[in-house]
């Protein structure tokens, strides 16, 4: 084998990106000579995510499809046209041996093309509803990396390969790093604390849910790391008080936050529920209503439906929130069966079995 190459292509957000550059890492991992370049969307979040990550990427001029007639849904015909024809040309001039795509816009041109050109393809599905992208991908890959139980009725049977979603390393073992992580969030130690986590972006909805709810919580001794979303951040940081509320944009150390966290509430993106299933803590799930299919819903429900999590849906929060939230907090065996649940539901090793999928093509 020559020097191996390999295009990745996922983005929008981070539960796209961050599988890309997990299997990129584990394969430069494998075959420190090979190449490799990225494939996004121009003005997306992997435009700066995969360069500080180190690694090459090159933009593509698209953006799905609006559910109302816009501009840039009227755009859409050109930009796609546009991003076949520049798919075309990386590939070309980049001769990969297999091109990879995690889901997001920029992954259906790229992929379709390197179908054309009869190259192999890995499609890494982490939701439990496909999007449409992936759906009309999937008839011409070569093999289809997912993350959920009972995907054949949208995907080709004998192409699927169970393998879980790719998740960082450095949760794998982050009960040790508990008095680390009380020190470096400057928590008290004798307090059970609670992780809101509202996704990169925020959420709206559940940060209402936290300010109203906010007194409640304390009041029961209980401490809060509450990421609320670069967007929210400027609303809400004036809760910080330095004793029991710490609100934050961003996390950088998502090991150490779980590590410190005795309950946690979660939107339910792929990336999310594979990664609180590997920590095993208590987890509410808020899922975002306003995604394509609902699929966080069925992300969590893929979870609840074994007794690994609580479920409220957004539009319950101020009928259900309060009973569900403090019969968990003073229900410990409840918070001990959630735990125990989830974490059978992990997938470890998930980076590396893609990667195992991604060499066989090779051979």
């Amino acid at each position: 084998m020559g020097k191996l190459k390999f295009i990745l292509s996922g983005g929008g957000t981070g539960g796209h990106i961050y599988p890309a550059i997990a299997i990129a890492n584990e394969l430069k991992l494998r075959f420190p000579e090979a190449e490799f370049l990225f494939v996004g969307a121009k003005d997306k979040m992997e435009m700066q995510k995969v360069p500080e990550a180190g690694y090459k990427i090159e933009g593509l001029w698209i953006a799905g499809l609006q559910r109302k007639i816009t501009l840039e849904n009227i755009m859409f015909p050109l930009k796609l046209v546009n991003s076949l024809v520049r798919s075309r040309q990386i590939i070309k001039e980049f001769k990969p041996d297999v091109v990879i795509g995690t889901g997001g816009f920029a992954s259906g041109p790229l992929l379709q093309m390197a179908n054309a050109f009869r190259i192999p393809t890995v499609i890494q599905e982490q939701n439990s509803y496909p999007g449409i992208t992936n759906k009309l991908l999937s008839k011409k890959a070569s093999a289809i990396c997912v993350a959920y139980e009972n995907l054949e009725r949208f995907f080709p049977a004998d192409k699927i390969v169970f393998t879980g979603n790719p998740v960082r390393q450095d949760l794998l073992e982050i009960n040790s790093k508990r008095i680390e992580a009380i020190k470096y969030f400057n928590l008290n130690p004798n307090k059970k604390t609670l992780l809101v986590l509202g996704g990169s972006l925020g959420a709206r909805r559940m940060n209402q849910l936290i300010e109203k709810e906010i007194y409640n919580i304390v009041a029961k001794d209980i401490q809060i790391i509450w990421q609320c979303g670069k967007l929210y951040y400027h609303d809400y940081n004036h809760f910080t008080d330095g004793a029991v509320v710490q609100v934050l944009a961003f996390i950088d150390r998502m090991d150490l936050v779980y590590a410190a966290a005795d309950f946690v509430i979660s939107r339910a993106g792929a990336s999310s529920v594979s990664e609180l299933c590997l920590v095993g803590k208590p987890v509410i799930f808020i899922p975002s209503p306003n995604v394509a299919e609902d699929h966080q819903t069925k992300n969590a429900k893929a979870i609840v439906d074994k007794n690994g999590a609580l479920l409220i849906k957004e539009n319950d929060l101020d009928t259900t929130f309060e009973t569900v939230f403090f019969n968990l907090v003073s229900d410990e065996n409840l918070q001990k069966e959630l735990s125990e649940n989830i974490k059978k539901l992990a997938k470890p090793n998930a980076t590396k079995d893609i990667v195992e999928q991604i060499i066989k093509l090779i051979k």
